[in-house]
This record gives structure tokens, sequence and C-alpha cells, in this order.
């Protein structure tokens, strides 16, 4: 028995036996978007609501059909919302086109060019959202006290950025992520800026709950393999986390001790 076992992500009550969370967009079609969840192994899959069709629109492919929610927890999110209104409406028609699904990921950016969050209005449109009975994952930046303060407002998941969106440069400053993940209460899950297999293993050593994403496995030159590849990593990632890696030295150790040799 491994100390992974029974070793599963609690999200607002519901446990989760993948740690990676991804994404639905930018494949080439609703096929591969199928062949590369199931190759991610992945239990949450995220959909931008104002960019994929759940049901708005009854005569273009939904992809419900694809991945039935019998067999995904549904994670609808605010993408390219730039202000508190339109992150708020973009949630509740989730839950009208989900039956009441309230889970959803809030983001708020504050312009196109970077899409870094806009973390005044981040923090409003989740006050409003709460208060209206979702359960909110909130994409931020990687400032500790943010995170602090989101948490404290009742959100279920912090949801700090590694990079920007799609740029797959992984994780840039990891003591911020190290420093949210110490003090934190509820889950922290990497949410953007993840390029291959070994930035998704470095979030999980630094100790946080999961990862999501989206780009690193649809841009990738086979998606499904790269899928693949993430499922492992965060794996792996988790497993060096709960073994506690050896302390770092500067200068040399020897893997055999020197002492009580047979000969000088």
């Amino acid at each position: 028995m491994t100390e992974t076992t029974n070793d599963t992500l609690n999200i607002a009550g519901r446990e989760f036996s993948s740690r990676l969370l991804v994404g639905t967009g930018k494949y080439k079609d609703m096929q591969e978007t199928r062949a590369a969840i199931d190759a991610s192994g992945a239990e949450i899959v995220t959909i931008a609501v104002r960019r994929t069709n759940i049901g708005q629109n009854a005569d273009e492919p939904n992809i419900l059909e694809v991945l039935p929610p019998s067999e995904f927890t549904y994670l609808p999110n605010t993408a390219g919302c730039y202000d508190v209104k339109t992150a708020v409406r973009t949630c509740r028609l989730a839950r009208e086109l989900l039956d009441g699904h309230d889970l959803v990921k809030l983001e708020v950016l504050g312009d196109e060019k970077t899409l870094f969050p806009d973390v005044m209005a981040t923090m409003k449109a989740a006050e409003e959202l709460i208060r209206d009975g979702f359960k909110i994952m909130v994409y931020t930046n990687d400032d500790p006290i943010i995170a602090r303060e989101l948490e404290a407002m009742g959100c279920v998941a912090v949801m700090p950025l590694a990079a920007p969106i799609g740029s797959g440069l992984g994780i840039r400053n990891k003591l911020n992520i190290l420093t949210i993940v110490e003090n934190a209460k509820v889950p922290v899950l990497v949410d953007a800026g993840v390029g291959t297999a070994s930035d998704a293993a470095v979030a999980m050593e630094l100790g946080c709950d999961g990862v999501l994403m989206n780009t690193a496995i649809a841009a990738a030159q086979n998606p499904v393999l790269m899928a693949s590849a993430m499922k492992k990593a965060i794996q792996a990632g988790r497993e060096a986390f709960l073994a506690g890696r050896m302390p770092a030295r500067r200068y040399a150790s020897a893997s055999s001790p020197v002492d009580g040799l047979f000969f000088n």
C-alpha cells in the first residue's frame, strides 16, 4: 500500500481521484477533445460558457453530448469576461443550462493583452456569486494576501496563475505559490501557464492540490500523448510531495558512507 492510497482531492465536499483538471477548448474537433480528456484521466472538465455550446444554441454541436455530465463533473468558467456584471450573468446562465449546477470557476480579466485577473473586480464578483449560492473556484494572481482574502470570503478553491494564460512559461514565482499553499485551508490549484509535464510536476511538488490546464495539452503536437504525460506528471509530483524530498545541499554528499570501510 502506498501513501497515495485514498489520497483524494476534496472540492466543496466532493472527492475526486484525479488532481488534473482540464479545459475543453482549442482542440481540432470534439473527437480529439474526448480522446485527450480520456487520456488525462481528468474527472473535472472546465468549459468557457461564452465560447462553448452547452445548450444555448440548439442548432450547434453540444459538448454535453461528447462529454456527458454523467461521466464528468463540469466546471463552467467565465473566460472572456472583463467586468463583474458579465461574469455574474455568465455563471447564472451556466446554472440555468446545467440544471442548477453551482460549482463554477470565476475569472474576471483585466485586459486582453496579458489576460491577468482584475483582482478588485474578481473579489466583487465572487462576493455577489457566493451570496447567490454559488461555489466559487477562483482564478487569481499569485499574491498570498489576495488568496487569503478570497478564501476568507468563502471561495471553495483558490487558483493562482503560474504564468500568463496560454504562455506555457511554467511557474514563474515558486515562492509565492508555496506561501499560498502553506497558508490555505481550501484547495490550491495552479491555473494558467503550465507548458509541459515538468511544470505540472513542480506545482504538485510545491504542495498544490491540483493543476488546471488547457493550452498545454490542446496546443501540443500530439494532444492525446501530452494529456497522458500530464496525468503521470501530476501523479509523480504528488507522490514526491508526500514522500518529502531530501534537503538540497550546496556540496556533494556520498551515496555510500565512508565510515567502517574494510580498507583505507
